[in-house]
């Protein structure tokens, strides 16, 4: 199956919105934004970039700005679904009672597409740098080896040693814990290589 034809298949199967749905697709089809399916929702895209996609819910259905963050949002349409944890995508919500406004969608979906153009784009970032619990720095001031031993590792093996470290929460698991990995450490594993290799 095409993706417009996936997009036409998400569309019917949410009777509720068919219709909002079918008319917010045909402002998404007056742009030059290429029409896909990722994640199993309609999504649009310029030159491989996600710029925007549409959802339906139970009470609402909703357009998406991967980028919305750079928008302007005059209208304050714009609300971040998971303050906190989202950073660039913003989301505009239509409930039963809304009416499409086309001019102001198309709007918003050009500034997208005008920001997409110009490289704006808020990337994840990615966890750097180890936070290394107290026992471990003060098990590494007493064992040379050890320590060593741990720098060689990877940042994300000596993640994982140190969040086994610190998840504990009394002083005596937390040292059983210590006793536990330092052979591991020493030979070079990581705390969970036994599971990925099975």
């Amino acid at each position: 199956m095409k993706d417009t034809e996936k997009v036409s298949a998400y569309i019917e199967k949410h009777d509720k919105w068919t219709a909002q749905l079918g008319q917010l697709r045909n402002v998404f089809q007056r742009t030059e934004l290429v029409e896909e399916v990722k994640w199993g929702s309609p999504t649009y895209t310029l030159n491989g970039k996600l710029v925007a996609g549409m959802a339906a819910f139970k009470n609402h259905y909703a357009i998406w700005f991967h980028q919305g963050v750079f928008l302007k949002d005059r209208q304050n349409k714009l609300l971040n679904a998971q303050e906190g944890v989202t950073k660039a995508l913003r989301q505009w919500r239509f409930d039963e009672n809304d009416t499409i406004d086309e001019d102001l969608v198309l709007e918003y979906i050009q500034e997208s597409i005008e920001n997409t153009l110009a490289g704006k784009e808020l990337k994840p970032q990615r966890k750097t740098g180890v936070s290394i619990p107290e026992l471990l720095t003060t098990t590494f001031k007493e064992d040379a080896e050890l320590h060593k031993a741990f720098k060689k590792l990877t940042p994300g093996k000596q993640r994982e040693y140190s969040e086994y470290i610190e998840s504990a929460k009394r002083v005596d698991t937390k040292l059983r814990r210590l006793e536990k990995i330092l052979p591991m450490i020493k030979s070079g594993q990581g705390l969970h290589d036994k599971y990925k290799n099975c």
